[in-house]
């Protein structure tokens, strides 16, 4: 090979110039990342290389001094925080029944996730939702109306409230600036006052400059300046978060994640089985389930216990087509639906076992990778099929499921209950690989012998080396790799495969990043 040959290996075995070729191909333009995947650092001349791949030793953190060392700059470290794993400060809500404390949840989101109706009462359990205002993210606890001589339900409502009091960091005391404070609000202060924690007062209900002397009647009840505000409008709402944001602690409580039942989404085409499904898992008709297609539109959520462990299953509308071209209720169950993945951990999606794979079937599948939750596949109307059809079964799924060969498969059959007892086993596993960390040394080292043994092919008569990479965050597994070059679409695939190869990460989808450092030239 002569020596000005552009595509020289400098004596690697021509072998391992290209170790990948599996019939992915190869796109060695930049515009095969996106940009959210690359970032571009300038910051060596052409004269410096850096520390290698295997000198961070055992380091299982990278510090500023690490970044510089190999060229990057300290932002560069913005990419490991978890904002999933932050400690947020808790803002709880509070106040007697229809005072519009749910409707101030909303104002603050920017939508309407919090149940509002006008009767007392709608709001029973304490709901949290994340807010953020001036860059200041917070977890909102909204509660139920509390009331002293509560009994019954109403009762158990207090008590819930009375203990989001006593979690939080800061208290929202809504009251209506229209009829005042009552006997029942005194009785609220009373109990606020024992839990020692700063209180936002809430004139709400003042729509206009007319209700500001009534917000400043409420002076009265010694919790400093009422802030009036309109949640059906909107006004004063600046005012209100700026005062929530300056009682917030420097330090929160609670993550953003609480620690409840996971959350399974029920996801298909429709007709597909997945209400069948959810009252087989519970025992017990829980939701309607009819053969006519698209009986469920809003999702569901049910709590089902199975084997001792608690599990909130969402049934979800079917996807019958794309959102943009869906109309009508169909438009806003697909909405739903997305909303209902969004906050799920790990989806299932139901497949119909005798028949082919359907373009929704794939959708659905690109859906849920996309929102990098886990996944498992369940093979539904199993007792359906035939012995021809099992024969060319396996073969289909080996071509049409490719991209999701990670994902456990449980072949059940919905209406009979066959196997559904092995869809909880699934669904740990791929709780599992969502959340499975690898060590910073770990990561190096397995790094460093891939690429010993498979180098990225020489393109252009140059050769990408990854410096070093960390795992950014879990939930899905997302990796930064620091490299010298742009490493091309079938080398970042070969490598989530040896990822998976080499550390598992069953049933979830794996993001990678990268952070290229370029060279400035000489002058």
């Amino acid at each position: 090979m002569s020596s000005h040959d552009p595509d020289r290996t400098d004596g690697l075995d021509p072998a391992l110039v290209d170790p990948l070729d599996d019939g992915d191909g190869y796109d060695a333009d930049a515009s095969a990342w996106d940009d959210d995947e690359v970032v571009e650092v300038d910051d060596l001349d052409d004269d410096e290389t850096g520390p290698d791949l295997g000198d961070l030793g055992e380091d299982e953190e990278l510090d500023p001094a690490t970044l510089a060392a190999f060229g990057f700059d300290v932002e560069d470290l913005a990419v490991f925080d978890d904002e999933d794993d932050e400690l947020l400060p808790v803002v709880a809500i509070v106040g007697r029944p229809n005072v519009g404390k749910s409707t101030l949840v909303n104002r603050v989101l920017g939508r309407r996730e919090a149940v509002v109706e006008d009767v007392p009462g709608v709001t029973r359990d304490r709901v949290t939702y994340e807010g953020d205002w001036a860059g200041r993210r917070f977890l909102m606890v909204d509660t139920g109306g509390w009331e002293r001589e509560a009994k019954g339900m109403a009762a158990q409502v207090a008590a819930q409230a009375e203990r989001a009091m006593f979690e939080a960091d800061v208290i929202l005391f809504v009251l209506d600036a229209t009829v005042g404070a009552t006997d029942a609000d005194e009785d609220v202060v009373k109990l606020l006052r024992r839990t020692k924690k700063p209180v936002v007062l809430v004139a709400n209900k003042v729509d206009d400059s007319r209700g500001d002397a009534d917000a400043a009647m409420l002076w009265s009840l010694g919790l400093g300046e009422p802030y009036g505000v309109s949640s059906l409008h909107g006004r004063g709402f600046g005012e209100l978060l700026d005062a929530v944001v300056a009682a917030l602690p420097d330090e929160g409580s609670r993550t953003a994640q609480p620690r409840g039942p996971r959350r399974v989404a029920l996801l298909g085409k429709p007709n597909v089985g997945k209400s069948s499904l959810l009252n087989k898992l519970a025992g017990e008709e829980r939701v309607v389930v009819d053969s006519v297609a698209g009986t469920t539109v809003d999702p569901v959520d049910e709590l089902v216990e199975i084997a001792g462990t608690t599990w909130r299953f969402v049934d979800t509308a079917g996807i019958r087509r794309r959102v943009n071209e869906a109309s009508g209720h169909e438009y806003y169950a697909s909405l739903r639906t997305k909303n209902a993945l969004d906050k799920a951990e790990v989806a299932v999606v139901l497949l119909e076992a005798q028949e082919p794979l359907a373009e929704q079937d794939t959708r659905i599948l690109s859906m849920v990778v996309e929102s990098g939750r886990a996944l498992v596949l369940a093979l539904n109307k199993w007792d359906l099929m035939d012995d021809e059809r099992r024969r060319y079964l396996e073969r289909e799924i080996e071509r049409d499921l490719h991209q999701v060969s990670w994902a456990p498969r449980v072949n059940l059959s919905a209406r009979t209950g066959r196997h559904t007892d092995k869809l909880v086993p699934a669904l740990e596993a791929a709780l599992d690989g969502w959340e499975t960390r690898v060590p910073t040394s770990k990561l190096n080292a397995f790094l460093a012998s891939l690429v010993a043994s498979h180098p990225h092919p020489v393109r252009g008569g140059k050769q990408p080396r990854i410096l070093f990479g960390t795992q950014a965050t879990t939930r899905p597994p997302t990796f930064v790799l620091f490299t010298s070059g742009f490493l091309e679409a079938g080398y970042r695939r070969f490598i989530e495969r040896r990822l998976r190869e080499e550390f598992g990460f069953t049933g979830t989808p794996i993001r990678i990043q990268l952070r290229v450092r370029t060279k400035r030239p000489r002058r």
